[in-house]
């Protein structure tokens, strides 16, 4: 049985929570979370799914010492910036216990924040543990995914990827984060302090390009706000016509001013079509459709579930989703 402890017990921890209790094979023994009404219960007070033998501790030193067995692995689902990241991974890593985490930046930060990314893999590596950044986008469906697809090409001339989703099912802070219900003037005011978008897409560029030998030269991300014309709603939020409904992203990758890579990103709440798409251009051409798309919430649970047994095989230091052995599915 592998033993978890997860640190983060928001909307995307729960739903974490809750996966892992269905499991056969894996099971939560402690939680971490700040939130000082949380300290002290147990997750059965908040769900009765939850077992009520399994408490909610403020800190990880306070969970390590109530727990008789170090867990086998921790799954942080706290924050997107790695800089904030950092200080929590370094907690866990004390007690030797390998990462899982949905940081977007995290995903690949050595080509955007190197000095980061280098004093991140020294403790992990100080510490004899593997730290892993991934998710559904970033960490898989714009990035890794093309990558396994770029195996079957004998050359590649360029990559595009395109992820449209309607927001509407995503969990509340997703929605917020992609600025659905604002006017144009809050939009622009929230973009400007730069916790408004989706986080990880030039990550995902710079994940694509090193999985296939690219070394770009320059990285380009444009961002403007999906607008209503006509008045849309999800369970949480109304979205006045002329207001934003959402955010859409683009993103090129160059070498030597040729674009190698394309990324467009575009999540608004009444979206008419959602899919992923990945097409790439060489030999052999090819498009790759998923009519739908790939519900965010869920399988961005799944993935991070289902990466536990890579990141204890891999090796100590900080991995990316193309360093570590293929994930697969975890009963």
């Amino acid at each position: 049985m592998i033993t978890v402890l997860q640190i983060g017990f928001g909307p995307l921890g729960i739903q974490i929570g809750k996966y892992i209790s269905e499991k056969k094979t894996i099971k939560t023994t402690a939680v971490v979370d700040v939130n000082p009404d949380l300290n002290g219960r147990s997750l059965k007070s908040l769900d009765a799914m939850f077992s009520e033998y399994i408490q909610i501790y403020d800190s990880v030193k306070n969970a390590m010492d109530a727990l008789d067995e170090k867990p086998d692995v921790a799954i942080i689902t706290t924050v997107s910036s790695l800089e904030k990241l950092i200080p929590q991974v370094k907690e866990v890593a004390a007690f030797g216990i390998p990462v899982i985490s949905t940081c977007e930046e995290l995903s690949y930060p050595w080509a955007l924040q190197p000095q980061l990314s280098k004093e991140l893999d020294a403790i992990c590596k100080e510490n004899l543990i593997a730290c892993l950044g991934t998710g559904i986008n970033p960490g898989f469906l714009m990035d890794y995914l093309p990558s396994v697809f770029s195996s079957v090409c004998k050359n590649i001339e360029h990559v595009t990827v395109e992820r449209v989703q309607d927001a509407t099912p995503r969990r509340i802070p997703f929605q917020k984060k992609i600025g659905a219900g604002l006017d144009i003037k809050a939009f622009k005011e929230k973009e400007a302090t730069g916790t408004l978008r989706h986080v990880g897409l030039q990550e995902s560029v710079y994940l694509l390009a090193n999985s296939i030998g690219l070394e770009l030269d320059s990285v380009s991300e444009s961002l403007n706000p999906v607008i209503a014309d006509q008045e849309v709603a999800s369970s949480a939020i109304i979205v006045k016509e002329g207001d934003a409904r959402g955010v859409e992203q683009i993103s090129h990758g160059y070498v030597k001013g040729e674009c190698k890579i394309s990324m467009h990103f575009k999540a608004a709440i009444g979206e008419p079509h959602s899919y992923d798409k990945i097409t790439i251009k060489g030999t052999p051409n090819f498009t790759s459709i998923i009519e739908g798309g790939l519900n965010g919430d869920i399988t961005t649970c799944a993935i991070v579930i289902n990466s536990i047994h890579s990141i204890l095989k891999a090796p100590a230091g900080l991995q990316t989703m193309a360093d570590i052995g293929v994930p697969g599915y975890l009963n």
